[in-house]
């Protein structure tokens, strides 16, 4: 007797095109999850057959959380997903001897970046499949533009820069915002779906530091 107990069985991951992407996703809020959320989301789509491309704003290292993450790790072993961090090292506020200049000539590049990836996006035919091992700047089927909310929460960039991006959006591709512990509101009507992520109880305020494998 066969043991079909164990669920669906995976398959190949073989390039292809989205049906219904087009979607514009926000996440907030002061709980943990967001990223992971994001993250989770795009793994989905990678397992589709989709081009996944994680631009992040802030996340540079810290002197309690290592540079190499272990989310860098596992996108690098999966096809058509992609990363890329632009985050200055330490965290803008934390008074850990970074430079809040450089913090924001980051964000202000990241954005720029961001544009690029979308431009590109918009002259690519997305209604083929992507080549899993091309680069962003041949076109990308979801973006996650991770932590632009705290950049423009933190006036590291202006909120009229995050409805701009989204204005550029091609309409073919999902563009997924992460960040902030202040409601967006001024992006709340340009969005599809806006998640609050609530923090109830955090390790942190029992004195856990990050943990690897959970935090980074």
């Amino acid at each position: 007797m066969s043991d079909n107990t164990a669920g669906p069985t995976a398959e190949p991951i073989a390039p292809s095109a989205p049906e219904e992407f087009g979607l514009v996703q926000v996440w907030w809020g002061d709980g943990k999850g967001k990223t992971t959320a994001a993250l989770g989301m795009a793994t989905r789509a990678v397992g589709h057959g989709y081009r996944v491309h994680l631009l992040q704003f802030m996340k540079g290292g810290t002197g309690t959380v290592e540079d190499v993450r272990g989310e860098y790790n596992a996108i690098a072993a999966l096809p058509g997903f992609s990363y890329e961090n632009a985050g200055h090292y330490g965290w803008h506020g934390f008074m850990d001897g970074s430079s809040d200049d450089e913090h924001a000539a980051r964000a202000r590049g990241a954005l720029e970046r961001a544009h690029e990836i979308l431009s590109a996006s918009a002259e690519a035919d997305l209604s083929e499949p992507l080549d899993a091992d091309g680069p962003p700047e041949d076109g990308v089927n979801m973006l996650v533009v991770d932590e632009i909310l705290y950049a423009a929460n933190r006036d590291l960039i202006d909120p009229a820069d995050v409805v701009e991006l989204v204005d550029s959006k091609p309409d073919d591709v999902e563009l997924v915002l992460t960040g902030g512990h202040e409601a967006p509101e001024y992006v709340f009507e340009h969005a599809d779906l806006v998640t609050e992520v609530g923090k109830i109880k955090h390790p942190l305020e029992a004195g856990h530091p990050a943990r690897k494998g959970t935090e980074f």
